[in-house]
Parts: C-alpha cells; structure tokens; sequence
C-alpha cells in the first residue's frame, strides 16, 4: 500500500505502539492512586507532558483532551465564556475544520455574533477584513495554522498584531510536526495525537499562562481542574513519545515533504494535461491538492485505491456528512468552480513516505484520470 492520505490519520510509529502497549499491560495503574503503581503512572503522564508541552511557546501549560475536535471545543467554548462580557463577537474564516465551525455556529445559536473573513482562490485571508472587524472587539478569534485540504498557512503573527483584547485561538492539528508552532502566537492552540504517527483519541490544548478558563468537563480534579476524568495514559504516553520523535526529526521530515511535494507536483503537470494545483505554493509541503479537470475525485479515488494508493478527496472529517456530494467548503471559498471542486484530490505526507513511491502514483493517477475522460466527461 502507498498511504497518501497522512493528513487524515498516520500509522503510528512502532516506538508508539511498543508504550501505548507497555502502558496498557504492564504499567496500568491509575495516575491519582497513591501506590507504586500509580505513581509509574504518574510519572510516565508528566514525562509525556514535558514532550508534548516541548513542541509549544514555553509560556503556557498542556491540557490532554481526547482529539483535536475536543481541543478546538474546549478553546472556543471556554474562551468565550471567559470574555464575552467584554464582547460577544466571534471572528474566524471561511476555511476552517468543522471542529470550529459547527462549534461558532453552536454558540451563535446561543447569543454569539460570528464573522467569517473569506479567503482569496489562493487561500489567502483577506486582513482589510480581518482588521476591519477586529477593530469592532471580540471575545475569540479563530485561525487555523495549516488548512486541512490545501496546505495554506495562515498569517497568525498578523492575525495577533489587530486582534486586541480577544483571545486568540489556533487550530495547529495540521501544523504539528510539519511547521515550527513553538513559535505561534496563539493564546490557545490545538493538536491531535493521530496525525503525528501517535494514537487516536489524543489530543492538547496549550493555553497561556495568563489566561484562567473555566473546567470544560467537571468531576475528580484532573487535568489542572479544567478536565476531569481518569486520564488516558497509554494515549497521552504514545503522543508525548510521537511528539518527542517529530520534534527530533524534524528538519529530515521537512526536507522529506518538500522533496515529496515537489517530485508529485511536477510530475503530474508533466503528464496530466487541464489539472489545476490548489495548494498555495508558500503552503505546508505536507498537503498537495489538486484539481484534475473533466473527473470526478471520488472516482479517481476508489480507482486509486484499487491499485493500493490511499488519498482522499478532502476533509475526513466531514465524511460522515456526505460532504463529497456538496462539495469541500474549502474549495468553494476559495472561488473554484464546481467542475475543480468536484475533481480535486488531497495528497498528504507523512513520515513513512518515500520517494520511490512518487512515480508509481503519478503513473497510476494518469492512468485513472484518462480512463474517466475517454468514458465520459464531466463537463
């Protein structure tokens, strides 16, 4: 199998596997028992913060959540309440993960006013906007390190300079292990465990040491007060030591995007005529997506898949919405049209990617992109 679709979920390394297992067996206790075994727990759980916590700005702490959905609840929700008394407005884009935009539209259901800022078709976000409506005061402004489908990178040291008073919250899921977020100014970001070869169902919230949310899930006490329950060790475990491996390897792993990015790029516009690229070229080069004119990606999808590539046609996560029959929001913001929205595919790195790979899925997408056009064309 040739795995492009790294930006939905990544195989985890074998380091992973070999804790989350140790953890589960062996060192099973629960982190709040006063005995031995409780205190490895513990223990394993702190060590795990510090790895996690190291990929962060130093000025904050890390709250383990159970995803990136959760972690992009928890900001929203808790920050808006800490400031709505100040504003009871909400600024984000038009592009973000459905983890914050069905999150504004819940809180717009219940009082909030939400201003989505649009993009230009290069996903650039237009800061007059954004500057315009900040002036007027929020209580949150949301923007998203890395878009999801596209790659693009937000303007966020821009997005800080007018956000005054508001806090400001960023979905760093797709950032993590690919772009430097220690450096992001965000006062709470967001990250995912399963997409930095670490377990599902993990997840942080950094949060400025300035900033006093209220608990989003109350009971024992864990998590600092602000999300109580029985923490999952073996999950937080494996993406501290996931966290701790990207950390390392990073400048390998951007070298490797890079070359990856650039080797399918060309080669499918050397072969595949009436393809448009939708990733910026300034984007994350762990994100490649594309527009293959005249098909349709979900076609060339299953195709793909036949032949043992993996890719995807947009978000996973808006899967289980039927979303490939309405279309990525994404692409519609950016202006395409319908026949580039309905023929784009996402290519996404990971670590385990090769360059060996690239020629054989240029090869094989050529070959599934001429076969739908000789049997009928979308146009």
């Amino acid at each position: 199998m040739i795995y492009l679709d790294n930006s939905a979920t990544t195989r985890v390394f074998n380091e992973v596997a070999d804790a989350v297992s140790r953890m589960m067996t062996s060192a099973y206790g629960n982190p709040s028992s006063l005995h031995e075994a409780g205190f490895e727990a513990e223990k394993a759980l702190k060590d795990a913060r510090r790895n996690v916590a190291s990929a962060f700005p130093s000025s904050g702490s890390v709250v383990f959540t159970s995803g990136g959905t959760e972690s992009d609840n928890f900001a929203l929700v808790s920050g808006y309440r800490l400031k709505k008394r100040e504003s009871n407005r909400i600024i984000t884009t038009t592009i973000e993960h459905p983890a914050v935009l069905e999150t504004v539209k819940m809180l717009e259901s219940q009082g909030a006013e939400v201003v989505y800022i649009p993009v230009d078709r290069n996903s650039r976000l237009d800061m007059d906007a954004l500057k315009e409506e900040a002036s007027k005061g929020a209580a949150v402004i949301s923007v998203m390190a890395v878009n999801n489908e596209t790659g693009a990178m937000m303007p966020l040291c821009l997005v800080n300079e007018v956000k005054g008073n508001a806090l400001l919250h960023c979905d760093a899921v797709q950032a993590l292990g690919k772009e430097d977020i220690a450096s992001l100014p965000g006062d709470l970001i967001s990250v995912s465990g399963h997409k930095v070869h670490g377990p599902k169902g993990i997840g942080a919230l950094y949060i400025n040491k300035s900033i006093k949310l209220q608990p989003f899930i109350t009971g024992g006490g864990q998590e600092m007060g602000l999300r109580s329950g029985t923490e999952n060790t073996p999950g937080i475990v494996g993406f501290g030591m996931a966290v701790k491996k990207e950390l390392e390897d990073f400048h390998q792993n951007r070298k490797l995007m890079e070359k990856l990015n650039t080797s399918l790029k060309e080669g499918l516009l050397s072969e595949i005529d009436d393809i448009r690229i939708n990733s910026p070229e300034d984007g994350c080069k762990a994100i490649l997506n594309v527009s293959f004119l005249g098909t349709r990606g979900e076609v060339i999808l299953h195709s793909l898949e036949q032949e043992g590539i993996m890719v995807s046609t947009g978000s996973a996560c808006s899967s289980g919405k039927n979303a490939h029959k309405s279309g990525s929001h994404v692409l519609k913001a950016m202006g395409l049209s319908e026949e580039e929205i309905q023929g784009a595919i996402r290519f996404s790195f990971g670590s385990f990617n090769t360059m060996e790979e690239i020629p054989i899925v240029v090869d094989k997408v050529k070959s599934s992109v001429e076969r739908f056009r000789r049997l009928g064309s979308f146009r």
